[in-house]
């Protein structure tokens, strides 16, 4: 029987990040992960292990890529495969931090309504900027997710470590995706990772920005069967 696979989405994301893909896959155990109760990258990844299958395959973007990373540390006998999409293993420039306190802040003072909409532009390839459809999926995923648990996941990517010196401890098959078009994690953040973990693999996808499971659905898709299915 093929393993399970676990499914960690992004910052303000939920499992519509990943519905092409949880269709797709329908004939295989699937669990999405939960990433919206804690506020370190440490304590999701342990709250994500207790309730994760035995083994499973573990496809993750973006901050859920540095969840994955975590996961990869501290039970790497448990993932059978492991797909990095649109993700980074670096910690936050200080610029970044600053910016995340920045969208914390209004948050707190300002409310929430306009954060998903100042987020929209850099989640997307730039052709779909004014996309109302996927801007609709983006928001509905951000009002899911709520201020608070926007807060705490925030606060868990401030303080994340860099995860590149333990790269090359990842043994399992690994696929390393990213949207040619991705403003916030760029394909050659990606291209790092790749070269960084020995004998993983690297596909840019045309046309997508950072939300690729959505924005190239059967793409994706298609390229994340291939890899699940190799032997």
């Amino acid at each position: 029987m093929d393993d399970p696979i676990l499914f960690i989405p992004g910052l303000l994301c939920t499992e519509q990040l990943f519905a092409p893909q949880i269709v797709a896959f329908a004939d295989r155990p699937i669990m999405v992960a939960d990433h919206r109760q804690h506020d370190s990258i440490s304590a999701i990844a342990a709250s994500i292990l207790e309730q994760a299958p035995a083994r499973f395959s573990l496809i993750a973007l973006s901050m859920g890529g540095y969840i994955a990373m975590e996961i990869m540390r501290k039970a790497p006998e448990r993932v059978a495969k492991l797909a990095l999409l649109d993700t980074n293993a670096r910690a936050d420039r200080p610029e970044q931090a600053d910016r995340r306190r920045f969208l914390i802040d209004l948050t707190r003072k300002k409310g929430f309504g306009k954060v998903p909409h100042l987020l929209y532009p850099g989640f997307v390839h730039e052709r779909r900027e004014e996309d109302e459809d996927l801007k609709a999926i983006v928001v509905d995923m951000a009002v899911e997710t709520g201020p608070e648990a926007f807060i705490r996941q925030q606060t868990a990517l401030i303080d994340r470590i860099d995860a590149r010196p333990h790269l090359g401890e990842i043994a399992c098959p690994t696929l390393v995706l990213v949207g040619d078009g991705d403003r916030l994690t760029p394909v050659d953040v990606s291209r790092e990772i790749h070269e960084h973990i020995p004998g993983s693999d690297l596909v840019v996808v045309a046309g997508s920005g950072h939300l690729s499971p959505l924005e190239e659905p059967d793409a994706v898709t298609g390229i994340l069967r291939e890899f699940l299915n190799r032997r």
